[in-house]
């Protein structure tokens, strides 16, 4: 354990430096080989375009995904995302990160999920955090979006510090959590994976389970290209030693949110926020200790129809975490 906290400590002291508010901008765009594996899938998942884009897809007989070869200790993680089009209630497609594969007990995850829907009706996103195991406290949010992300690509990144985790939609902050004292173990503190998958979510995605797949209209197919990883990796096997990406790329890293992002993100959620775990009643008795309630809010959300979570389907069997040597190895095999 005092290996493990020495290492969280040298991450925090030697991690590149995350300056002004921006996009992914001039990140380097990695290939499918550089930075991902095949999770799940078999046959559906696809690469494209030299390795730049990655197609997967949902099926009758399986989903599909794909997760990132090292762990990461904070950073910036991005992707744009084409989903699938036309009836596609029941659907899921998720990006997120999470050390459930390690830590199963008291895991730590951030989300991204986007719920599929019946024809002429809008695809929804969730996003949700979890720390140290803590699934009995659900942190989620779920909103609609400006345009139509089945359409064209549109861009999904979260930026996950030692103090705060914010998600962006096209560049655009929709949801801030900053780290407080009464959150305790309950914000995300070790080293995760980034996994983008496609599932069935049948028994709740779509109106708490009332619209289920339709494979009629399979296969259904989410598209990903732009793939970022940029932050601190963590040797899983040593657990000890630590390296972060090159400083001079930081300038295009997000470190929190300017008073204009600021503007734009409450425009947002006042305008596309469905629901709020801080104004569900029936989960909490008291909303959870970082909430701020607005009455006019709450009156707001009230509209909408009750939500309904799902479980974790979308974690298909475990995998071996490689360290940055023994990829190399395998790469030149």
């Amino acid at each position: 354990m005092a290996k493990l906290v020495n290492l969280f400590v040298h991450v925090l002291l030697t991690c590149c430096v995350l300056v002004v508010s921006g996009s992914s901008g001039n990140l380097p765009i990695l290939s499918f080989d550089e930075g991902y594996s095949h999770l799940f899938g078999e046959n559906n998942l696809m690469i494209h375009r030299d390795g730049k884009s990655v197609h997967i897809s949902l099926d009758e007989r399986t989903g599909a995904g794909f997760v990132s070869q090292d762990l990461y200790l904070h950073g910036f993680f991005s992707a744009s995302i084409k989903l699938p089009a036309d009836y596609t209630a029941g659907v899921v497609v998720a990006f997120y990160m999470s050390n459930g594969d390690i830590y199963e007990k008291n895991h730590d995850e951030l989300d991204f999920e986007f719920l599929g829907n019946i024809r002429g009706k809008d695809w929804r996103i969730q996003t949700n955090i979890y720390g140290n195991g803590s699934t009995t406290v659900g942190r989620e949010e779920r909103y609609g979006l400006w345009f139509d992300p089945s359409e064209d690509f549109h861009q999904y990144s979260i930026l996950w510090t030692e103090n705060q985790i914010i998600f962006y939609v096209d560049n655009v902050p929709i949801r801030e959590i900053k780290r407080t004292k009464a959150m305790g173990g309950d914000f995300p503190t070790k080293p995760m994976s980034l996994y983008s998958t496609i599932w069935d979510g049948s028994d709740w995605a779509t109106n708490g389970g009332k619209y289920r797949v339709n494979y009629k209209y399979a296969p259904y197919v989410a598209e990903f290209s732009e793939l970022v990883l940029h932050g601190c990796t963590v040797d899983p096997i040593e657990q000890s030693s630590t390296k972060c990406d090159n400083a001079q790329s930081s300038k295009s890293i997000p470190t929190g949110i300017t008073s204009e992002q600021r503007t734009k993100m409450e425009g947002f959620r006042k305008k596309h926020m469905q629901y709020s775990y801080c104004y569900d009643k029936i989960r909490y008795k008291a909303p959870p200790s970082e909430c701020a309630i607005d009455p006019r809010e709450a009156e707001r959300l009230q509209g909408f129809d009750p939500v309904t979570f799902g479980g974790s389907r979308r974690r298909h069997g475990k995998r071996h975490h490689r360290s940055r040597s023994s990829r190399a190895e395998a790469t030149s095999i």
